[in-house]
């Protein structure tokens, strides 16, 4: 909630329903999705998000502000899981059949870091990375020195080690290739986009997916010119 670009961005309204609503009512219908955890802060400005999460029937993990690697770890370990499909929260277009596809392939190439991110083919905040509880539990105990950036960006470390991982990327078909296509929510620009792509598209089809997301978006190419100026956050400094 305590984004400086949009602030309280997790729960605005986009066709009638909170942004995180309609992100987990999406991550929901994903086949290879056991369990959802939102792992928020422990600052008293995201207990919106832990009370939005009572409600729908989801869990809610509250850790670290800053320190995002260990609260992902601890958010894991109390969930008793042994693999991580992690979605950011401004991410509300992340379809679930893209989510399905990172976990099937990470599993059958035998791959320990999985994303579809380090070449960008998906449209943006289609996004998926998928990684082991263990390896994650190794990186937050072993990390050595204060790197802010590993800690606020739990993937980065394997990202930045492909000597020590087998990193696998994950490809968007040519049909679904639109890279250049900013649809997250981190800007007044980036709502503005989202609500009349919800409006239009969440109210005719709720479970609309990626075919029908680039299909509208491709008759609908002047929504991109709303937010061409802004760009996603860099990694590091």
């Amino acid at each position: 909630m305590g984004s400086s670009r949009l602030p309280g961005k997790t729960l605005k309204m986009i066709a009638g329903k909170p942004a995180l609503d309609l992100l987990l009512e999406r991550l929901s219908r994903a086949r290879e999705v056991q369990d959802i955890v939102v792992a928020t802060t422990e600052d008293p400005e995201d207990t919106p998000i832990e009370v939005l999460c009572q409600r729908l029937g989801y869990k809610c993990f509250r850790g670290s502000t800053e320190d995002v690697l260990s609260r992902v770890v601890r958010a894991a370990r109390q969930t008793n899981c042994e693999l991580i499909a992690q979605i950011t929260g401004d991410c509300i277009v992340t379809c679930p059949e893209v989510v399905d596809l990172a976990i099937q392939t990470f599993r059958t190439t035998g791959c320990d870091y999985l994303s579809n991110l380090m070449v960008q083919t998906y449209p943006q905040a289609v996004d998926a990375r998928v990684f082991r509880v263990d390896d994650l539990e190794n990186i937050d105990q072993n990390l050595a020195g204060e790197d802010t950036a590993l800690r606020e960006h739990p993937y980065l470390y394997f990202e930045e080690h492909g000597d020590q991982y087998k990193l696998v990327n994950l490809y968007a078909p040519a049909k679904h290739h639109r890279p250049q296509w900013r649809l997250d929510l981190d800007y007044p620009e980036d709502l503005e986009l989202l609500r009349i792509l919800f409006e239009d598209l969440y109210t005719e089809k709720p479970k609309f997916n990626l075919d029908d997301l680039v299909g509208y978006l491709d008759s609908h190419q002047y929504l991109m010119t709303l937010n061409q100026d802004m760009g996603r956050k860099p990694l590091r400094p």
